[in-house]
């Protein structure tokens, strides 16, 4: 009989194996099922792979050995990058084993951020075929390309359009390395089996005139749909995913900030849908936040933020503590009046003629800067923030390397006995400030976390570990959560549920050291408690649900692989 998890059968005699009705080089050529030299004698016998496998027969952990030495052999981060993704592409079961011996060496890897370059060099690198590449000529064809995908019973899909990739911008039909990085995570952090996840790139051109006039260029040699041709594009693929993947949630990932958030407030009720740079960045760094205020035995409610960086995460940032502030009592307008966004032309006032409408529920009074001393009338940079208010969380949501001066730390240090400073952009070129400089600026005093990793600093005879605000702590947990109450939309309350678990997570020996996050080896287990939080949190408030009177830990064991070799049988 079948255990109803991933093919798991047990014969009569309790044992149990997995039933496989194809054989020879097609097996050897299946990635989720491939043993490669791990297939025993017996079954080489069963499924025609005489003499097309070396003959001797190796245990699961001389693979491993053999994979991880490639791995250490290769000499650059990209070549690193390349081999773990040809591994991937041959045997999954084994790909998932050796990264999560190694999540701390190997998540930098697969994602953040090395798949950055990754996608910058995609047409040259080019390997094989993985997940749909979905353009304006063929959208409407989007049931045939899914009927020719290997993976059946589609439960998570993330799509980009790849205009806003990492910092590093339009990156045309490259950005694909980021939803096969985003999938391979939610594997390895919340058990989702590679058979239920779905990359897509959506092609619709690319603005970036290096990439137009790169004759090796893989994607359509266009420049981007703009306008209504984009609002029809998008509304047919949801039309379409709605249609042939029924039981997916979707998740929009690197898009422009405009499109990021019209996107999302367009389909949010359509379909189980979200943001990761919006969503998923807020709940992390809410967390972090929550963190700190634990370190300083003070509330979120006695801080005042800004936030560095008006786009699609640094308002998903604002957004979450907002939602946090909430939560802890106090009323819409004062939460509002304690958080202020900055962008390019400095603190972002309501008097502006072009506002972006996603930024205006945070703009401020223009008559607040009445009385600042303002090098340019009517723009406020962060210094002139920081001069002006009692800002005690300063956020680095920009891009912009090294914007954080010792100024502004020494400042928020007459406010605040131990400023939060999180300089939190990607890739580690673009963080706002180094952790070292921080520290050295604040005489340790400062909280820091960052969004890429970073070495632990050494100051003043003490060692801080740098915890990195990655949302990787968020969303495969809120995707678990998701699949398994099988929830018609994803609501802010789950992600700022999400941020206090994560929070909850953290040791007191990491906030003792000054670290506000958990370490990335803890990731399954991070994954796993914040899906359960979300899920009583599903089981308390909503009524209808089909968790009410369900064992959460038993429906959530019935969604997680493991990534092991199961005996074969031919059927």
């Amino acid at each position: 009989m079948s255990t109803g998890k991933y093919l798991r059968w047990k014969d009569s005699q309790g044992n149990e194996f997995r039933p496989v009705s194809i054989k020879g080089t097609e097996l050897l050529n299946d990635r989720t099922l491939n043993k490669s030299t791990a297939f025993s004698y017996q079954e080489r016998e069963e499924f025609s792979l005489n003499g097309l496998l070396p003959p001797r027969v190796q245990t699961f952990e001389d693979q491993l050995k053999r994979v991880y030495h490639g791995f250490r052999n290769a000499s650059t981060d990209i070549e690193k990058y390349l081999f773990l993704r040809a591994l991937q592409d041959r045997n999954e079961t084994l790909f998932y084993a050796l990264i999560s011996r190694h999540i701390e060496e190997m998540t930098p890897i697969i994602y953040t951020p090395t798949v950055g370059k990754a996608c910058q060099e995609f047409s040259h690198r080019y390997q094989k075929a993985r997940g749909l590449y979905v353009t304006a000529d063929n959208v409407n064809d989007l049931g045939d390309m899914a009927r020719q995908f290997a993976g059946k019973d589609i439960k998570i899909i993330v799509v980009t359009d790849s205009q806003g990739i990492l910092g590093l911008g339009d990156q045309g039909v490259g950005g694909m390395g980021i939803p096969i990085g985003k999938l391979s995570l939610y594997t390895l952090g919340a058990g989702i089996h590679p058979d239920h996840c779905l990359p897509i790139a959506l092609d619709i051109g690319t603005d970036n005139q290096d990439l137009l006039s790169d004759p090796m260029y893989l994607g359509v040699p266009n420049k981007r749909l703009t306008g209504e041709a984009y609002k029809v594009f998008i509304k047919k693929f949801v039309e379409q995913v709605q249609l042939h993947f029924p039981k997916a949630v979707l998740q929009w990932e690197d898009f422009s900030k405009s499109n990021a958030f019209d996107n999302l407030s367009n389909y949010e009720d359509q379909l189980p849908s979200f943001n990761d740079d919006i969503q998923g960045t807020g709940a992390v760094v809410l967390a972090g936040i929550i963190g700190a205020t634990k370190i300083k035995s003070e509330s979120l409610a006695t801080q005042t933020y800004a936030v560095y960086g008006a786009g699609a995460g640094g308002v998903g940032v604002a957004d979450q503590i907002f939602a946090g502030l909430l939560k802890e009592g106090i009323s819409h307008q004062e939460a509002r009046d304690r958080i202020f966004i900055l962008d390019s032309r400095g603190v972002v006032f309501d008097d502006r003629a072009d506002l972006d409408e996603y930024k205006k529920r945070f703009a401020k009074p223009a008559q607040l800067a009445a009385d600042w001393e303002l090098a340019v009338p009517n723009k406020a940079t962060l210094t002139e923030l920081i001069n002006n208010t009692a800002i005690t969380v300063l956020l680095g949501c920009s891009g912009v390397g090294g914007a954080f001066k010792e100024q502004h730390i020494k400042k928020m240090l007459d406010y605040t006995a131990r400023p939060m400073i999180f300089p939190l952009s990607n890739p580690t070129s673009n963080c706002e400030a180094l952790p070292e400089d921080i520290y050295n600026w604040s005489d340790g005093q400062a909280i820091v976390a960052t969004g890429s990793p970073f070495d632990d600093v050494q100051f003043n005879d003490q060692c801080y570990r740098i915890g990195q605000g990655n949302n990787v702590f968020i969303f495969p947990g809120v995707g678990l959560a998701a699949i398994t109450a099988d929830v018609k939309k994803i609501t802010m309350e789950m992600f700022t549920t999400a941020s206090f678990a994560l929070a909850d997570f953290v040791s007191q020996e990491d906030l003792d050291a000054g670290c506000v996050f958990p370490k990335i080896s803890s990731l399954r287990d991070v994954s796993i408690h914040v899906a359960t939080a979300i899920l009583e949190q599903i089981q308390q408030t909503d009524a209808q649900s089909q968790l009410r009177d369900k064992d959460i830990n038993t429906e959530l064991e019935a969604h997680i692989w493991e990534p092991v070799y199961l005996p074969y049988r031919r059927v």
